[in-house]
């Protein structure tokens, strides 16, 4: 199943087995970073900053020089970046390919109009418009072994 035509934060029954039609080699290469390189949806668990439980939600992102860029769909409304200014932490789950990472939460106007950017390259202005009504935070993290 290919995630083009996926929308943030609409959650897919996505299979975690990718379909390997040659035999006992892989197709490709199934690393974070490779998968990270090739998909446009990836799923972030953060924990719940009530209820202390594990929230999972579909997002997209730019994948950029070890860094990994999100967007909040609301801006600073969404529940899942509120959580993640009272923990940090968060999970990066590239349908198998996971790591857990640090999330920085930008604030400063400059720092988010430089992401927002970055994902009308990568989604397309108009997608980014139509689905990003509030673009007044972003989140980074660094991927574990990549360089700073």
């Amino acid at each position: 199943m290919s995630d083009a035509n996926t929308v943030p934060g609409r959650r897919l029954a996505m299979s975690n087995k990718a379909s390997n039609k040659t035999g006992d080699k892989p197709a490709r290469n199934n690393s974070l970073g490779d998968r990270l390189a090739r998909f446009r949806q990836v799923n972030i668990s953060v924990t719940g900053r009530k209820s202390g439980r594990t929230i999972s939600n579909p997002v997209w992102f730019v994948f950029e020089e070890g860094k990994l860029y999100l967007l909040p769909v609301k801006g600073s409304d969404t529940q899942w970046y509120k959580n993640v200014l009272k923990k940090p932490l968060m999970r990066i789950d590239a349908r198998g390919a996971e790591a857990e990472v640090k999330a920085v939460p930008l604030t400063d106007a400059a720092s988010v109009a430089s992401v927002v950017e970055k994902f009308r390259a990568k989604y397309g202005a108009g997608d980014v418009k139509k689905y990003y009504a509030k673009c007044d935070v972003a989140v980074s993290a660094q991927m574990p072994g990549t360089p700073s």
